[in-house]
């Protein structure tokens, strides 16, 4: 038996002007093959995969495909999404015959004249392997789940958590859903799309006072039933500019359309009464800073939700660090930027060295550049392995990068996007972070899986950006409408789409 694993996976934000190029994807880790297999064993979804495969009594031979990770950013430019799709179709077509497919995707990955990249990736895979061949993806909580994608494959398998902390596991999931089908399992999937785009501050699934964490207790349950494959549900990608775009509900049985039905319309019902719980006040910039320098002892964490690189935004706002400035700071104070012409100037000028620079500003297009006296405290990698929010053992490299100093405020700059919020990064910058007083996330909620339990305050501001919290307040055109909550919208009743795979011809 001969199972194929491979991976496309990029969050797209169509705020952010900086286009996603081949070169993102090859920085961040391309693999191929057995190298892939060998390398993403203990990694993520891939992971997840190969674990699981290796566990089965029959010891599949496991085909490595191609790995096409990319860092959350602009829209892929159309020579990227070519390139893309000749990397993942040619991977394809060399590895087959098949006998199972598991890819692991995001599902919120949009190029230029492409919005919907993985339902068309997923069309062309079931294209080479026919309709006998079973194909499973997983899929990021945030992802655009479209009826191409939902089509094409046999069974969808979402993350259930926010934070992102399941990522292995959803690789797992995935793997048993692939071998229930292989050993006689007829799925049936029940799709519900819903006129909504739920905010992110406030979805923490490991918080009892959150909507997230009932919709994930429901979700987990379910799939503890013999009859059901998978349960998920996708609050999208909020800065995505694309038609279609919604949250979506899939429910996948065995051979149960009415279970699948009515599992799917009671979820997107109780999630659509339910919207407005993802509301929330979030406290300006202002107030955030000052309510960190009041604090005199313990670490408080600000999530600059606007400005999230793991929301495909720059990751050069400089709105909350301008704040910062303001302050005498008795204990460090610190905060990252994605910046590499400043990271080259530092490292020209060398570390003790003090300069004008010019801080951030140049990609975010809601900020201008900052001016600062900053001195050069050290110049370092940003590689390190991270496990927890997105991430189990997960290689990070962001690039050359320099940490640099004013007054007691210490910027993190890095030559490429990544997570600007990881403990990790403010280390491999000789950073202590949970000794700091503040401490800057470019999250708008992932972080809390790094620093709960060790800091004494957690909160997001409200600021400006390319991943905004208010998000209906700017400007997309592209998007369908009614849409909530751009739109107020009194009635809505779902009504699901419901595919059963047909194993001889295709999906009816």
């Amino acid at each position: 038996m001969r199972i194929a694993v491979g991976q496309l996976w990029q969050e797209t934000n169509t705020l952010n002007p900086t286009p996603t190029t081949r070169a993102d994807f090859e920085a961040f880790g391309v693999l191929h093959g057995p190298e892939l297999v060998e390398r993403m064993a203990e990694t993520n979804e891939l992971g997840g995969f190969i674990h699981s495969l290796r566990a089965w009594p029959e010891k599949p031979e496991i085909v490595g495909l191609v790995r096409l990770p990319a860092w959350p950013g602009g829209t892929a430019t159309a020579d990227c999404f070519a390139w893309l799709c000749d990397e993942l179709i040619g991977a394809l077509r060399q590895a087959l015959p098949v006998d199972g497919v598991l890819l692991a995707l995001h599902g919120s990955l949009a190029a230029d004249g492409a919005p919907d990249v993985e339902g068309e990736i997923l069309e062309a895979y079931r294209s080479l392997i026919g309709p006998r061949v079973p194909l499973v993806a997983t899929l990021d909580l945030h992802a655009n789940v479209t009826e191409r994608m939902v089509r094409a494959a046999d069974a969808l398998v979402l993350y259930h958590t926010i934070p992102h902390i399941d990522v292995v596991e959803t690789g797992e999931r995935g793997a048993a859903v692939l071998r229930r089908i292989l050993d006689g399992t007829r799925p049936v999937t029940a799709f519900q799309k819903l006129p909504l785009v739920a905010p992110v501050e406030r979805a923490n699934a490991h918080d009892r006072a959150s909507v997230s964490f009932a919709i994930r207790e429901a979700l987990q349950l379910w799939e503890r039933d013999p009859r059901v494959l998978s349960a998920g549900l996708a609050t999208v990608q909020p800065w995505l500019d694309i038609p279609d775009l919604g949250s979506a509900v899939v429910v996948v049985t065995d051979c149960d359309a009415d279970l699948a039905r009515d599992r799917c319309a009671g979820m997107a019902s109780w999630v659509w009464d339910h919207r407005r719980d993802y509301l929330s006040e979030l406290p300006s910039v202002e107030e955030g800073v000052r309510m960190a320098f009041g604090e005199p002892e313990g670490l408080v964490v600000l999530g600059d939700g606007a400005d999230a690189t793991t929301s495909g935004s720059p990751g050069d706002s400089n709105h909350i660090l301008r704040e910062m400035l303001k302050y005498n700071w008795p204990r460090p104070a610190l905060v990252p930027l994605v910046n590499p012409e400043l990271v080259a100037e530092a490292a020209q000028r060398g570390v003790g060295t003090e300069f004008h620079a010019m801080l951030g500003g140049k990609r975010d297009p809601h900020s201008a550049p900052l001016p600062a006296v900053v001195r050069v405290e050290s110049l370092f990698d940003a590689r390190f392995v991270m496990t927890g929010h997105l991430a189990r053992n997960l290689p990070i490299d962001m690039g050359p990068s320099a940490a640099l100093r004013i007054g007691n405020v210490h910027v993190v700059v890095t030559s490429r996007s990544g997570p600007h919020f990881s403990p990790q990064l403010f280390q491999s910058a000789g950073l202590e972070p949970f000794a700091a007083q503040l401490l800057v996330a470019k999250s708008p909620c992932g972080f809390r899986a790094a620093y709960q339990g060790r800091a004494k305050r957690m909160l997001v501001v409200r600021s400006t950006g390319c991943a905004p919290s208010d998000f209906w307040q700017y400007a997309f055109r592209n998007i369908p409408r009614p849409l909530w909550p751009w739109d107020e919208i009194t009635e809505w009743t779902p009504d699901p789409l419901v595919v059963t795979r047909d194993r001889s011809t295709a999906f009816s």
